[in-house]
Order: structure tokens, then C-alpha cells, then sequence
């Protein structure tokens, strides 16, 4: 499960807590009894199904009368969402409720959503961000509309008609149809898991690296500049992600997966982090990485080519996995030279503040820190782009991290101080495929292949006013109300080459033209599949605990 969308899980839950806070509450003495919670549950489920869900699916957000829907940007009527949360999160979530209850109105929810997922695979095997129930013309339409006015959301602006791995939708897609096929070794999801897996491995260069997007397009570039998503990537974790999927197939299936394909294709996958990491001065990595030389490449106009602090991190914390898993020291040699690295590049003592210790982005060959801003009004007249003036930046990019170095040094310590054997004790790469089931739960915290065998629980049992709350805050048709903190413009037409008066240099959105996602000072109320995911987890945990 993406750990970017466990957060937006969380702050959405704790938003809705904010706004329902003022509705009546049960008794908070003792937890309500598990009949109740049962039927609380069923009737969430149900609103999901009867009347959120199109075609199975669903977006992040919708308005009570669904008259506007959200997923990352606005959706027309019959779109749905495969980034997290949206599809394949709820599924996740009703196979959970499943395995608490055995109820089998969630089999069949996660089933629909599944089937939802299917319908709209690529033909390579993996999912775009999005899928339209309508046909590809139809989405065609959106993405020359509503995708291409979203002024800072440039995976947007162009149709490519392929799947990506980015924000880990074709990684929790995939990961749904394995745990459907396997509930009930239901045959129909059989065929298009193996797509799935098939996607995974067949994207993979030989060098073990995995690009953005598959399969490549030609002219994929936008606003003059080369197209980024055949690189190297390991922004959003698309290398974590799809090492976990694999790892996880080849517990599950073993043999019957092909096998000494999966085991080559995750070594591989390992093994392009050591290759990419920078000789010294500057042992460290970029968000992409050029697939022939490996060198940092650039990627979106707000991600210059240069090295990325946060990634570096994300990085080392891998490969101290990566040794658990393998027992294989390379994977630690060079650590200490990362680590080093991101202490020497660390933000400038008169530009230190909470959030900030590492700048995002270091030039190669110089360790100059740049920052992100722009400049215009809108997608046709406005511009991006990098200098290292730490001013008047964007603040939908951050261009300052927040790294405990410190932390990953402990880390690094511990596993460098465990032999190739402890290292291994509890890997699910060197243990007998079939040996490790997948997790029970896989929506009440962010797991992993180190959950393999367990059930994915929090190990915090609700406290019983959550539940009362929750039971109280679920309303006559079946949801909890929740704010709806973002918004945005609708389309209106081509934006305007004349920049517009205003000040939009550091704002979330641009002029009225700009269809970009923005947060409002006036938050309606809404549908939230975040929110129900959280509510769903935490009666999920009252009935188990």
C-alpha cells in the first residue's frame, strides 16, 4: 500500500473529524456492540456501491449530488480513478472488511471494483491514472479540456495512451487482482493478473531500471522539452513499488508465476540502485535517471536535472531493505558516502525552518542548491522553471525537504552490524515461495513485504469515542459527511496568452482558466473515499482488536 496515499488517507480522516466534531454522538463509555458495527458498515458499503461507484469505480471526491466529482484533478461524469485513494483503495478496503466480517457483500464490492479495474486495463497489462467508462474518445476530450488547462499538472496535459507506474496506481491495481484471485482462485482474474505481472517485467530494461510510463510513445515530450517518462525512475518509489508486487507474486504463486523470471526481474530491480548511484563527490541519485548513461535526467519543467535530496534518502533506506532481503553487502557499501552527502548539502544555516533541513534539488558537479518558481498566469502564457534565488517559490513542489539523516543512520548502523545470515532470517526472497502469505489487511497501515505472513494491523485498537463517533457521524444515506478541503476552476475554454492581473507566482492555482486543484478557504461538504477507507479501517480494528 502506497505510503503517499495512506497519508492523504489519514489527513482527509482528520479533517472529516474536524467537520463532523459538532454532530451528536453515541454514549462513549464502551464500544458499541459488533452487530452494530456490522450493519454501520454494510450500510457504508452499500452508499459505496448503489450510488458512489461508477461502473464499479471511483474517484477521491464527490459532492453529495454528484453533480462534481475529483480524483488528483476534476473528473467528468464517467470517469473513474486508479491512483490512490480511488479504485483499487477501496477495493483493498472492502476485501479487508471481508476478511474482518466474512460477510460477502464486501467480496462482492471488491469484486466490483476489481472487475472496474479490468475493464479498464491497458492492453500491456498495467493502468493509467485514470480510466474512462465512457471509451478512449471520450477521455481524449478530458485530457484535451480539463488535463490540459491544469496549469501545475503536466503528467496531465497531454493524452499517451499507455499505462504508468507513477503514484503507485498500476502497483495497488495489481496488487488487488492478486489478492481477489487468490481469495477464491476465481479464474476470470487469473488472465489479467498475469497481464499485470507481465507488465511489470516487460517494462524493465535490461539494466533493471523501470521507466515512468509503458509502452513508450513517440513525440511524448510537452512544452518543447524531451519526453521524461521512458527514464529511469525512482520518483514515488516506482522501482519500491514494483519490487514489492513482484515479491509478493513470488510468495503467492511461486512456481506458477514463472518464477525465474520474477526472482531475475527483482534482483535486477535491486541491483539498478547500487548502478546508479553517483561516483564521490556525489554519491547520490536524481528523481530519473538516464537509461543509457544513468546519469540524473530531468523530468517535469518543475524537476530540473540535478540530484534530489529526498530521493537519495528514499534510496538508502532501500538498500539497507535490499541487504535484509539478500543478505548481499553491496547494497550497504556506499551508504555511508550517501549519507555523508546529505549532511553536506543541507540547508543553509539563514534558510533553516521547521520542515526544511535538506533543499530538494542540487545541481551536479557543484552541490548549488536550486529552487522552483514560476512565472504567467496560466497553462498558454505561464512558465517554470529553477534558479537558486530561495524566494517567492511555488508551494505546490516543495523546494525544501525534511530528512532525518540521523535516523537513517541508525538504520544503516543496525544492518551493517548483522551478518549475511541474520540479515536473511526473515526475508521473503530467500524463503520458499508459498511458505509467506500476503497480509490479512492491507488498508490499516502501510504495508509491506515485511508484513508478509501477519495481518497488517496497527497493533492500536480504536479508543471507543472514535467508534461512537463514527457510528453517530455516518448519516441517513450511508456516508460521513466530509470537507472538502480542495476544489477547482472548471473548464471554460482555451486559457488566454495574456497573463492575467494577479499575483500567482507562489499560489496553488493560476487565473480562472486553470483547472489545477487548489485549497479553499470555504469547504463544502463531500463524499470522500479517503474518509471511508480510514472509517472503514477503524471498525475494522474495533471488531478484530
Amino acid at each position: 500500500m502506497s505510503l503517499s496515499m495512506n497519508r492523504r488517507i489519514l489527513l482527509s480522516a482528520a479533517a472529516a473529524t474536524a467537520f463532523a466534531a459538532a454532530a451528536p454522538t453515541l454514549a462513549q463509555t464502551a464500544t458499541p456492540d459488533r452487530a452494530a458495527i456490522l450493519a454501520a458498515m454494510k450500510r457504508a458499503a452499500a452508499f459505496m456501491t448503489d450510488e458512489a461507484a461508477v461502473g464499479g469505480g471511483y474517484v477521491w471526491n464527490v459532492l453529495p449530488d454528484f453533480s462534481r466529482r475529483w480524483g488528483e484533478l476534476e473528473a467528468s461524469p464517467t470517469m473513474i480513478w486508479v491512483q490512490p485513494p480511488g479504485t483499487a483503495t477501496v477495493g483493498h478496503a472492502f476485501l479487508d472488511a471481508y476478511h474482518a466480517t466474512g460477510d460477502e457483500q464486501f467480496y462482492r464490492a471488491a469484486k466490483s471494483a476489481a472487475d472496474a479495474l479490468v475493464r479498464g486495463q491497458h492492453p500491456a497489462g498495467g493502468w493509467n491514472y485514470v480510466i474512462d467508462t465512457a471509451g478512449e474518445e471520450s477521455l481524449k476530450r478530458w485530457y484535451a479540456t480539463y488535463g490540459h488547462n491544469a496549469w501545475r499538472m503536466e503528467e496531465f496535459q497531454r493524452y499517451y495512451g499507455n499505462a504508468t507506474f507513477d503514484d503507485a496506481g498500476t502497483a495497488e491495481a495489481s496488487q488487488l487482482l492478486l489478492r481477489v484471485y487468490l481469495e477464491k482462485r476465481d479464474r476470470r482474474y487469473r488472465a489479467p493478473l498475469d497481464k499485470a505481472i507481465q507488465f511489470v517485467l516487460n517494462a524493465q530494461y535490461p539494466n533493471g531500471g523501470w521507466p515512468q510510463r509503458f509502452p513508450f510513445v513517440e513525440n511524448g515530450g510537452v512544452h518543447g522539452h524531451a519526453d521524461y517518462t521512458p527514464y529511469i525512475t525512482f520518483n514515488d518509489d516506482v522501482a519500491g513499488e514494483n519490487l514489492e508486487f513482484l515479491l509478493y507474486v513470488h510468495q503467492a504463486l511461486g512456481a506458477r508465476s514463472n518464477d525465474a523470471r520474477l526472482l531475475d526481474a527483482i534482483r535486477r530491480g535491486m541491483d539498478i540502485f547500487v548502478r546508479t548511484q553517483q561516483p564521490m563527490p556525489q554519491p547520490a541519485w536524481g528523481l530519473q535517471h538516464f537509461p543509457d548513461t544513468l546519469k540524473p535526467a530531468p523530468a517535469r519543467t518543475i524537476e530540473p536535472q540535478a540530484f534530489a535530496t529526498h530521493t537519495t534518502a528514499t534510496n538508502i533506506r532501500s538498500m539497507i531493505g535490499f541487504y535484509r532481503l539478500t543478505g548481499d553487502r553491496k547494497f550497504l557499501a556506499r551508504l555511508p558516502e550517501a549519507l555523508d552527502w546529505l549532511d553536506q548539502v543541507a540547508t543553509p544555516r539563514a534558510l533553516i525552518a521547521p520542515g526544511r533541513t535538506h533543499p530538494t534539488f542540487i545541481l551536479e558537479g557543484s552541490n548549488t542548491p536550486v529552487y522552483i518558481h514560476r512565472r504567467g498566469s496560466n497553462i498558454t502564457n505561464g512558465q517554470y522553471y529553477a534558479d537558486t534565488n530561495p524566494n517567492n517559490l511555488v508551494i505546490h513542489y516543495g523546494s525544501f525537504r525534511n530528512l532525518d539523516t540521523a535516523a537513517i543512520r541508525r538504520e544503516y548502523t543496525a544492518a551493517a552490524a548483522l551478518s549475511p545470515e541474520e540479515a536473511v532470517r526473515t526475508s521473503p526472497l530467500t524463503a520458499r515461495p508459498g511458505t509467506l502469505t500476503l497480509p490479512r489487511y492491507f488498508t490499516l497501515k502501510d504495508v509491506s513485504v515485511w508484513d508478509l505472513s501477519t495481518d497488517g494491523r496497527r497493533g492500536q485498537t480504536p479508543a471507543p469515542a472514535r467508534i461512537a463517533e463514527l457510528m453517530s457521524g455516518l448519516n441517513a444515506r450511508g456516508y460521513w459527511p466530509s470537507p472538502l478541503t480542495t476544489t477547482s476552476n472548471p473548464y471554460i475554454g482555451e486559457a488566454p496568452a495574456t497573463v492575467t492581473g494577479g499575483e500567482y507566482q507562489t499560489t496553488r492555482v493560476g487565473d480562472l482558466w486553470d483547472t489545477s486543484p487548489y485549497t479553499t478557504d470555504y469547504p463544502v461538504e463531500c463524499v470522500s473515499t479517503a474518509v471511508f477507507v480510514k472509517n472503514m479501517g477503524d471498525l475494522i480494528e474495533a471488531l478484530t482488536g
